[in-house]
């Protein structure tokens, strides 16, 4: 990897959370808990299994009682989506990553036993939709591994929301990743984390691996006009993110 944890973390340091931005509007309590139940009303009847392709892989927000290699088909790995808090801020915007609709995508489903369905759910939807309408939502997908397809619980990106980046060419997703950061860390390291751990399980993501050179080579470049900082920062960029 060209993108090194050191290296990504030189891209730009956290900051102070500045709170939610005018405007948004944060799920509740009771949102919670209708989202958890619509999703369960579609679940089959066995244990519950959530599909792992970001973050879960390097963070896992629970400890599953089974995991599998899986290939989601129709889906994408995709910096798709901008964040102005967490991995961004209002100023200078961060990109988190979501499937997208297209190609296939290599994870891992994990297996979430009967007993512990309705915790787990709360903890991934309290950490994946934020705001509404969501930017990133559960769906039902498609897992197909080497004991057979099982239905799993995915977060795709909404299309329809303002905060969807769309398909940006690979150097401007490189220039908001590399530097971006919020209270939550930098959206290097978050990429960083997700290509190594990728690596580590025998998945080359390619649209990734790439990216993560254009990433470094760009906090290369901004390290060398700013030695001192280790970033220099480029211009805001204006268009709607998530708050």
């Amino acid at each position: 990897m060209t993108l090194t944890a050191e290296l990504a973390a030189m891209a730009c340091a956290p900051v102070r959370d500045a709170g939610p931005s005018p405007g948004a509007v944060y799920m509740s309590d009771e949102d919670y808990d209708e989202a958890i139940q619509a999703t369960l009303a579609e679940a089959p009847p066995d244990d519950l299994w959530v599909f792992a392709y970001g973050s879960l892989l390097w963070k896992p927000a629970f400890d599953p009682t089974e995991s599998r290699a899986a290939t989601v088909r129709g889906w994408h790995r995709s910096f798709c989506f901008r964040v102005a808090r967490f991995r961004g801020t209002r100023d200078r915007p961060g990109l988190m990553m979501a499937l997208d609709r297209g190609g296939q995508c290599h994870g891992r489903a994990l297996r979430v036993s009967r007993e512990q369905v309705h915790d787990v759910l709360e903890v991934l939807f309290r950490r994946e939709v934020v705001v509404k309408p969501g930017v990133n939502v559960p769906r039902w997908l498609t897992a197909h591994t080497p004991d057979g397809p099982v239905r799993a619980i995915g977060f795709v990106v909404n299309r329809s929301s303002p905060h969807y980046a769309g398909r940006l060419v690979a150097d401007e997703a490189a220039r908001m990743i590399a530097t971006a950061a919020g209270h939550w860390g930098s959206c290097a390291e978050y990429l960083c984390e997700t290509v190594a751990h990728l690596e580590t399980l025998g998945i080359r993501d390619r649209n990734l691996w790439h990216l993560q050179e254009l990433v470094a080579e760009r906090i290369k470049g901004n390290i060398a006009i700013n030695p001192e900082s280790g970033r220099s920062f480029s211009r805001a960029v204006t268009k709607r993110v998530l708050p």
